[in-house]
C-alpha cells in the first residue's frame, strides 16, 4: 500500500471511530427534565433574553399553545381516567430515569407528567419495599387554551417532574433562608419617587406615566431555588398576577375578588401609597400514623399576608408597625378565596402545587423518610447528575405599572411583595390520626406495580 493510500485509510479509520464515540457520547448525554431545554413563558407572562419579564401577546401564547400539543404523545393505558389515589412510587420512578438515561432515551410525558399526578396528599412509607409513595388525585393530561399542562377530565394543573426535583434538590437552602420570591422597587427608583411626589401638587393625565418612568424598572430577587427554573418562574408569575389583581390592572377570575382599588372608598384609612402583599404556606399540622410511615398533608395551602413598610429618604424600606386596614381586608379576602381562586386559574393551583412538593421534601428530611424506608433518593436529588433541570430565561426585572388614585391629598400607586414558602415549619408541625395509616395499610404495593398505579 502506497504511503499516500496508508494515511487516507488511517484518516477514514479516525473519522469512522470519532463517528462511532460520538454517536456514544451522544447518546447516553443529559436527559432534560422537563423535555425542552430552554424556555421563557409561563402563566401569561414571558421572559426575555435580558431577563425582563412582561405579559405574554396572544400571537405568542397561541404558537407556544400550538408547539406544545403538537409535542404531545398518546397518553399510556390507565393514565387518562382521572382517579383519587393516584400512586408514584419514588423508588421506580428513579430506576425508570436512571434506565432513559443509560440508554439516552427521550422523556416521555408520563415520566414528565409524574403519571398525571395532580396534588400529593399523601406520603406512605414502605420499609418492605424501601420505598416512599406519592400518594393524590390524578388525570389524564392535555394542553388548555392558554399553554397550560392540565387534567384531561377536570382542568386541575398537572405536577412536573421538573418541579419536584428543584422542590428535593433545594433542601439545604430551603432549611436555611427559605423559598422565595419578591418584587421590589430599587432604592434609587424610591428616591425619585419620593421627590417627584413631594413637588406633585396636582393630578393630570401623565402623572400615572411620569410615576412608571420615575419609579423605573423593578428587581426580581429569587431565593432557595434556580432563577432558570420553571418552579422560579411560577414564583414570579403568580407574585406578579396577584398584584395586578389587588391594583385593578386585571379583571379578577372572580367576581367575589374585588381589587384592593376598589375598597378604597371616601373617608377609606390609607397609611400607604404602596401597600405589600405576600403569598404564603397556610397548611393545618400535618396528620401522621403512630408509626410515623403514614402522612397527609391539610389545610388551604396557601394564604395571602400584608405589612406596612416605612420608606426612608434614601429609598431603603424597613418594616412598620403601622396597620393598613383596608389592606389587610384585601390580603383576607384573598387568603379565604384562594382555593376557588385556584380553581378558576391554573397559575395559582400550580402555586399551590409547588408548596406541597416543598413541604413534602422537608417532611422527607425532617423525619427521616429515607432512613425509615432505606431508600437512597441520591439520583433524584444530585444537581450535579445526567438528569438534568430544563433551563429557562431568569427573570431579573419587571417595568413598573401603576394603578393609581389619589385620597385625601395621598396617592396610591403600586404594589410590593412576593412569595414565601416556609416548608420546614410546615413539617415541623403534626398530630397522630390513626385512620392515616389504615388508609396506608389498605393501599399495599402490587407486585407487578410499575412507578406507578391506581
Amino acid at each position: 500500500m502506497s504511503p499516500r493510500n496508508l494515511i487516507c485509510e488511517r484518516i477514514v479509520r479516525f473519522t469512522l471511530a470519532m463517528t462511532i464515540a460520538w454517536t456514544a457520547t451522544a447518546t447516553t448525554g443529559p436527559v432534560f427534565a422537563g423535555g425542552n431545554n430552554f424556555r421563557s413563558s409561563v402563566g401569561g407572562i414571558t421572559v426575555n433574553a435580558l431577563g425582563v419579564v412582561s405579559k405574554i401577546s396572544v400571537e405568542d401564547r397561541n404558537e407556544l399553545r400550538e408547539s406544545l400539543r403538537a409535542d404531545l404523545k398518546p397518553i399510556p393505558n390507565g393514565m387518562s381516567k382521572s382517579s383519587g389515589m393516584r400512586k408514584v412510587s419514588l423508588r421506580k420512578l428513579q430506576t425508570a430515569l436512571g434506565e432513559l438515561v443509560r440508554s439516552g432515551g427521550d422523556l416521555p410525558d408520563d415520566v414528565r407528567y409524574l403519571a398525571g399526578l395532580q396534588r400529593i396528599e399523601y406520603v406512605f412509607v414502605y420499609p418492605e419495599h424501601h420505598d416512599i409513595v406519592l400518594v393524590g388525585p390524578g388525570d389524564g393530561w392535555r394542553i388548555d387554551d392558554n399553554a397550560n399542562v392540565v387534567g384531561l377530565t377536570n382542568g386541575r394543573p398537572i405536577l412536573q417532574l421538573d418541579d419536584l426535583l428543584v422542590a428535593l434538590r433545594t433542601i439545604k437552602p430551603a432549611r436555611a433562608e427559605g423559598i422565595s420570591c419578591s418584587i421590589e422597587p430599587t432604592e434609587e427608583g424610591r428616591v425619585r419617587l419620593m421627590k417627584y411626589l413631594s413637588k406633585q401638587k396636582e393630578f393630570h393625565q401623565r402623572v400615572p406615566q411620569e410615576i412608571e418612568r420615575t419609579l423605573g424598572r423593578q428587581n426580581i430577587t429569587v431565593t432557595g431555588v434556580p432563577l432558570t427554573s420553571h418552579f422560579a418562574h411560577v414564583l414570579v408569575a403568580a407574585d406578579i398576577r396577584m398584584k395586578r389583581i389587588a391594583m385593578k390592572l386585571d379583571e379578577s377570575p372572580i367576581e367575589t375578588l374585588t381589587s384592593y382599588m376598589d375598597f378604597l372608598q371616601p373617608g377609606s384609612k390609607v397609611t400607604s401609597f404602596m401597600p405589600r402583599w405576600w403569598l404564603a404556606c397556610d397548611y393545618d399540622p400535618l396528620a401522621r400514623s403512630e408509626d410515623g410511615l403514614a402522612w397527609q398533608l391539610r389545610g388551604n395551602g396557601v394564604k395571602c399576608m400584608t405589612q406596612e413598610d416605612f420608606i426612608a429618604a434614601d429609598g431603603t424600606t424597613e418594616a412598620s408597625d403601622k396597620k393598613n386596614p383596608v389592606a389587610q381586608q384585601w390580603a383576607d379576602m384573598m387568603s379565604l378565596q384562594y382555593s376557588q381562586l385556584a380553581s378558576k386559574e391554573t397559575l395559582f393551583a400550580e402555586l399551590r402545587n409547588l408548596m406541597d412538593l416543598c413541604v413534602v421534601a422537608a417532611l422527607i428530611e425532617v423525619e427521616g423518610l429515607t432512613d425509615k424506608s432505606g431508600l437512597s433518593l441520591s439520583f433524584l436529588t444530585d444537581p450535579h447528575g445526567d438528569l438534568m433541570l430544563e433551563s429557562w430565561n431568569p427573570p431579573r426585572g419587571v417595568p413598573s405599572q401603576v394603578s393609581m388614585v389619589k385620597k385625601k391629598g395621598r396617592y396610591i400607586i403600586s404594589a410590593s411583595g412576593g412569595v414565601e414558602i416556609d416548608s420546614f415549619f410546615v413539617a415541623s408541625r403534626s398530630e397522630v390520626v390513626e385512620i392515616i395509616g389504615g388508609l396506608r395499610r389498605e393501599s399495599p404495593v402490587p407486585d407487578d406495580a410499575s412507578w406507578w398505579w391506581n
